[in-house]
């Protein structure tokens, strides 16, 4: 019997995805120190097409070389290196495939390490780990020249052969921060109401909209809610799916959480039934209340970890596809073997990624512990995506407490090396 997941899937701008299984966004670091693409990009996300993903998103590219979720970002905001675009959209869709660029503005979810004075909404900080200065507020122009860099990166992707684009408006960068009323404490026409809140992403998605035209896919990943008290809630979230659908987006991606509240890596999700399929597909308890808000296909991203439960998804019309991140790191060919009724389950090692049992576990009463064990396990799946960028086997041996600490060494060098070639090139 064919699975579910093997239907195709045709978006409203008329583009047709070939099955029902999308690869999340995960960040790369792969970028050289011009912020420009590799040759690890283009080994990378070849192995990624050879796997059987209808659709795969780019990590986070940013649309203003000042501002970077961490060095080793991408940077797209004119056409200097699109060889370089094309030779990585052309690398990754050699399996017919789709290929979507995710792009991006942090705010205030930039490193101090590449920039000392990051912009957000409001001033309101980001205080994790040291690592993080205190926001400058947004001035009106600022804001417009924003929306245009995003119309522009959308524009500029389109024409170095991507086959559409992802607005990142969740986990706490820019746009998320425009839309929570933590972040944003502004009382012109961008603070205050939903309405107003929900101006900034509107307003980008209508002037990417406009670039590309309306035969080109343009997609949004947006958060269920923040998981934070006085956040960004579901109830915004259904709202604010239904005014971007009004804005003529192809398909809708929902995941949740922020860095402060890390429910995007399945981190204390509170609010999340414990009966939800045994923990699996976090925000797929939302996926009704949404879906009947929003006309829009919609894809579901977190926790997904076994085949029936994907299948059940889909086939009931919950969800419309399913999003898959962390499992292609250590399965790149996961879908295939989904789509083709191989393996029941996939990859499941966030269960023993930590450094050890009770105080030293993910629930440590040490905030330092846990973040030591979240940290680690991102790092875990960067350095399989780091191995399989260089055409290397992936190792599921390393072990969570040096992987906190080689990663927070590994980004340190990263921006260093980035610093060093920017000051000696200006």
């Amino acid at each position: 019997m064919t699975s579910p997941l093997a239907h195709p899937l045709t978006l409203p701008c008329g583009t047709i995805i070939n099955n029902r299984l999308g690869k999340s966004a995960m960040t790369e670091g792969l970028a050289d120190t011009f912020d420009r693409p590799t040759k690890q990009h283009n080994q990378l996300y070849k192995t990624w097409s050879q796997g059987g993903t209808g659709v795969h998103l780019t990590g986070n590219v940013m649309i203003d070389h000042r501002y970077l979720e961490r060095a080793g970002n991408v940077v797209l905001e004119d056409d200097s290196a699109l060889d370089k675009f094309k030779e990585w959209a052309k690398a990754g869709t050699v399996d017919g495939n789709h290929l979507w660029m995710q792009i991006s503005h942090p705010g205030r979810q930039c490193p101090r390490l590449v920039n000392s004075q990051p912009l957000s909404p409001s001033d309101v900080q980001l205080k994790m780990l040291g690592s993080f200065s205190k926001p400058r507020a947004l001035t009106q122009l600022e804001i417009e020249d924003i929306i245009q860099r995003f119309a522009n990166t959308a524009s500029l992707a389109k024409e170095a052969g991507f086959t559409g684009v992802q607005i990142h408006c969740a986990h706490g960068y820019l746009i998320s921060q425009f839309l929570s009323p933590k972040t944003n404490q502004r009382t012109d026409k961008w603070g205050g109401s939903l309405e107003n809140r929900a101006r900034f992403a509107r307003s980008i998605v209508q002037a990417v909209r406009k670039a590309v035209g309306d035969d080109f896919p343009v997609a949004v990943k947006l958060n269920s809610a923040d998981f934070q008290k006085g956040g960004f809630s579901l109830e915004d979230c259904v709202q604010v799916a239904a005014w971007l659908s009004e804005d003529s987006i192809d398909l809708l991606e929902i995941s949740g959480g922020t860095y402060e509240q890390l429910s995007l890596m399945g981190v204390e999700a509170t609010e999340v039934r414990e009966s939800t399929r045994r923990r699996e597909a976090y925000f797929l308890e939302y996926a009704q209340a949404i879906k009947a808000s929003a006309n829009v296909p919609l894809m579901i991203t977190g926790g997904f970890r076994s085949r029936a439960v994907m299948e059940q998804a889909i086939a009931s019309g919950e969800i419309d596809m399913v999003g898959l991140a962390r499992p292609l790191c250590t399965q790149p060919n996961v879908s295939q073997l989904l789509i083709e009724q191989r393996i029941d389950s996939i990859d499941d090692f966030e269960t023993t990624l930590k450094i050890g049992d009770g105080f030293w576990g993910n629930n440590s009463p040490i905030a330092f512990i846990k973040s030591m064990n979240t940290v680690g396990q991102v790092s875990f799946y960067y350095q399989q995506i780091i191995r399989l960028a260089n055409n290397k086997p992936v190792d599921t041996s390393l072990k969570v407490f040096t992987l906190f600490w080689q990663h927070l060494f590994n980004d340190t060098c990263l921006s260093l090396r980035r610093n060093k070639a920017r000051r000696n090139n200006s």
